[in-house]
């Protein structure tokens, strides 16, 4: 019944005048637990079900969404898209044109083991505050804070050109963090990652590899021991960047500059436009030879919160170059955009967060391509530098130019050795020049899919989850300890 009710309004938007439309009817559920020094601090869960229905008319986009699923619901947010889309040509500057696309009749899901919404809630706090214990027996920590979050996507997508696509993304996450205060001094260690742990498209088998409770009192310990830590001295020098690090590092340096709406000028809100205007594709040498990254939206690149089998326009996954040996090679593009730069296909990147959400250009699996070091052979051939792992905090400007990260902890190489805990470490550096500093990337068996489930973009914000598959890279010449110079 509810296909038929998108189908029904993509022909009442026709019947209006709209040459192109599509519907989205999504069905979103979360869940979400955090605890806390022992106690549950958030326990929520919810389900969100509507359609949003976006129209070409008079040469202009028109959007509307509702939640009202009747087919006179339907029908009247079909009607309201196609006004909006002929009011908004009242101001265009040039019509609308899209990239062709097939149409595609399709069903998928991504693989998983075990349903999280299956496993009993207590089951899934109870391991959250074991981990939470593990923590606190550590003397000197002053919070213990566990979290776990789950994402049930289902969506059918249908256009005026014949697509009808079904889609079930099964998203998990889970993290623990150690805090401990010591003076005017507060320092901090996660596991896996910050800012919510690790997150990919899997279920609960995810949660249950992580081995939250086994590595919380490792994660402790380095905590407090960071009081003790050497301050991250303040020179030019080598470092080394763990692979989670090096993921952020490419999301915010390479994953939002190549958003070809950014370098248009047709978004900038939350995170600015891009330094990488059109005339440098195929021209910039972003990177050191060494340096390979690509967008690659498909399965067979792994389980990441930026994959998927078609976007939020119909157009299938797929794998864009976007660093080759170096020199830039790509952007991420939509069917409107994607003439701009020449290509006769969009790219396959447009992607909403919700029902009541218009797709944008968003970041699929943004990742380096693995290089031929191993990670002790890395640390041997290094003479003096700093390894750094796990973000703390960032900040880059609205081109993504000039940016400067810190990480949690630092380790100092020396001789070929790692040696001592560093605290505070941080660097920064102009995009470009930290790229082409690179000379080693570790291999395969050093690389992981990172999910960052926490982007934003837009106005209103739509947050989404992207991918960074990474392994530890060593980069010269690069500014360190500015962040926390005193």
């Amino acid at each position: 019944m509810i296909e038929e009710w998108a189908h029904s309004a993509i022909e009442t938007a026709r019947r209006r005048g709209a040459s192109y439309a599509d519907a989205r009817l999504m069905d979103i559920r979360q869940r979400d637990i955090s605890v806390k020094n022992g106690e549950v601090g958030t326990l929520a869960e919810s389900e969100s079900l509507g359609i949003g229905i976006r129209v070409i008319a008079s040469g202009a986009w028109g959007f509307a969404s509702t939640d009202r699923l009747t087919r006179e619901g339907v029908d009247s947010c079909a009607a309201e898209a196609v006004a909006i889309a002929k009011a908004s040509a009242l101001a265009k500057r040039d019509d609308v044109s899209l990239a062709p696309e097939q149409a595609y009749v399709d069903t998928w899901q991504n693989p998983f083991v075990k349903d999280p919404f299956r496993i009993p809630v207590e089951r899934q706090i109870d391991l959250l505050l074991a981990a939470d214990k593990e923590m606190r027996r550590i003397k000197g920590v002053t919070v213990a804070e566990g979290s776990m979050s789950f994402r049930r996507i289902e969506q059918l997508f249908v256009s005026s050109i014949g697509s009808s696509i079904h889609q079930v993304k099964m998203q998990s996450g889970a993290g623990i963090v150690a805090t401990s205060f010591a003076g005017s001094e507060i320092q901090k260690r996660s596991y896996p990652n910050s800012f919510g742990g690790q997150h990919m498209l899997q279920g609960y088998e995810l949660v249950e590899s992580l081995d939250l409770v086994g590595n919380a009192p490792r994660v402790a310990e380095e905590c407090v021991g960071l009081h003790s830590a050497a301050q991250c001295p303040e020179r030019q020098g080598t470092i080394i960047l763990g692979g989670s690090q090096l993921g952020l590092q490419i999301h915010e340096s390479i994953g939002h500059p190549i958003e070809l709406d950014r370098v248009l000028g047709m978004e900038a809100n939350f995170a600015g436009m891009s330094f990488l205007t059109t005339d440098k594709l195929r021209h910039l040498k972003y990177g050191s030879d060494l340096v390979s990254v690509v967008a690659d939206a498909r399965l067979e690149h792994g389980p990441g919160l930026g994959t998927f089998a078609y976007d939020d326009e119909g157009v299938p996954a797929q794998r864009i170059p976007i660093i080759t040996n170096g020199l830039f090679s790509g952007y991420l593009s939509s069917r409107e955009t994607a003439p701009a730069i020449g290509e006769k296909r969009s790219g396959g990147t447009m992607r909403c967060e919700s029902w009541n959400r218009l797709p944008m250009i968003r970041m699929t699996n943004i990742s380096i391509e693995p290089g031929s070091w191993k990670f002790d052979d890395l640390i041997a051939d290094t003479d003096d530098a700093i390894l750094m792992e796990t973000n703390r905090s960032w900040s880059i400007d609205d081109r993504r130019y000039h940016f400067q990260f810190s990480t949690e902890i630092g380790w100092e190489i020396r001789g070929g050795k790692k040696t001592r805990m560093i605290k505070n470490p941080s660097y920064s550096g102009i995009t470009t020049e930290f790229w082409n500093s690179c000379d080693a990337v570790c291999s395969r068996e050093y690389w992981t899919l990172w999910g960052t489930p926490n982007c934003g973009k837009g106005q209103p914000q739509q947050t989404m989850g992207t991918g960074h598959g990474a392994s530890p890279a060593r980069f010269r010449n690069v500014r360190i300890g500015v962040a926390f110079a005193k």
